[in-house]
């Protein structure tokens, strides 16, 4: 996969999670082209794992996640501060919510059915 074709994949991935969240009356992301390089980095990271995984479950994806927030820092809070590196999904995936588990869900599906739409024949 070259790089214009996993940015197409990260960028579809974000709306689409953020367009999940709005749907359900909840904030929305910044749009794809203001997140910076370490946001796009931890999309990408996740893409990776799926497509390395394609037999991984959204609870598998989750801890990829988590391990890769850890490694870059980040600590539970129950409020995300990006400045502080806190976030309130670093919690395993038991125990997200069902909103939380779905969207996990939701992006494995996509990065899949993008993926499948690249290969030849």
């Amino acid at each position: 996969m070259n790089d214009a074709e996993l940015d197409r994949i990260g960028r579809t991935v974000h709306t689409a999670l953020s367009a999940w969240n709005e749907a359900h009356g909840m904030n929305g992301y910044a749009p794809w082209d203001t997140l910076s390089a370490g946001d796009k980095a931890s999309t990408f990271s996740s893409i990776g794992f799926v497509l390395d995984h394609p037999d991984a479950n959204a609870g598998a994806q989750h801890d990829q996640w988590l391990q890769q927030k850890r490694g870059d820092g980040w600590t539970y809070n129950q409020r995300r501060d990006n400045a502080k590196k806190h976030h309130p999904m670093l919690i395993p995936f038991e125990q997200l919510s069902e909103f939380e588990q779905r969207k996990d869900a939701l992006l494995n599906a996509i990065v899949r059915a993008l993926a499948a739409d690249l290969k030849p024949g």
